[in-house]
């Protein structure tokens, strides 16, 4: 076996009670994102681990494989990579094969164009890179930072701003595709490894739901861009 989709989709959320399983446009939130990995051509398999019955059953019903997460994985100071290792080590012993390719996807998320998850294995692939994240431009963000000597620039400065254009680009990472190897997981114990690429995609699709206030934004923009 090649590569799986694995998202993380524990039950506990702070900011907003049930968020992967909340009402948007239409479908639980963790529908958007089984539907969207369901949708690749290249990935064989689709899984979600949750510690949770609820958003197991809407799992299923959506066509993902559940893997239940135990209570020590599922805490507010879990690590993704943790119940992604453990999610690996479950697959691997069931198939009885070695996955080769692991793509992570944040069910908070949704806002992936039908494309986007397939281009960006491919170019993870064809980087030959053991990690990739997704990532949006950041063409005019000016970012302050109080220190103990009080506030600073970070990205710019504030005595010689010059032109926008001719600041040098940076990125965000966006949250929305991870791709890594199982070794770089295991070896780093991070999804992130020593050959790092990104896919960048466009700025709107930086927005993620943490807060019940982001469920219009991201609504908002499902029905505007033809994705709902």
């Amino acid at each position: 076996m090649q590569i799986v989709a694995v998202i993380p989709a524990r039950g506990g959320s702070k900011g907003l009670k049930e968020k992967n399983i909340y009402p948007v446009a239409g479908k639980p939130l963790l529908a958007w994102t089984i539907q969207q990995a369901l949708a690749s051509k290249h990935i064989e398999r689709v899984f979600v681990s949750t510690d949770n019955p609820d958003i197991a059953a809407v799992a299923l019903e959506y066509g993902a494989q559940v893997i239940e997460r135990p209570a020590e994985l599922s805490g507010d100071k879990a690590s993704s990579e943790s119940a992604i290792l453990h999610a690996v080590e479950y697959i691997e012993r069931e198939s009885e094969q070695k996955l080769e390719t692991i793509v992570f996807l944040q069910a908070t998320s949704p806002l992936r164009q039908p494309g986007d998850i397939d281009r960006a294995i491919e170019r993870f692939q064809n980087e030959g890179a053991d990690s990739l994240i997704s990532v949006t431009r950041a063409d005019d963000l000016t970012i302050w930072e109080e220190g103990a000597e009080g506030w600073r620039s970070v990205n710019f400065d504030y005595r010689n701003r010059g032109m926008r254009q001719d600041r040098p680009t940076q990125f965000i990472e966006n949250g929305s595709i991870y791709i890594f190897s199982p070794e770089t997981l295991r070896t780093f114990g991070n999804r992130i490894g020593r050959k790092l690429t990104v896919y960048e995609m466009e700025f709107w699709q930086t927005w993620e739901i943490d807060t019940i206030e982001e469920i219009d934004l991201i609504e908002y923009y499902l029905y505007k861009k033809n994705l709902a």
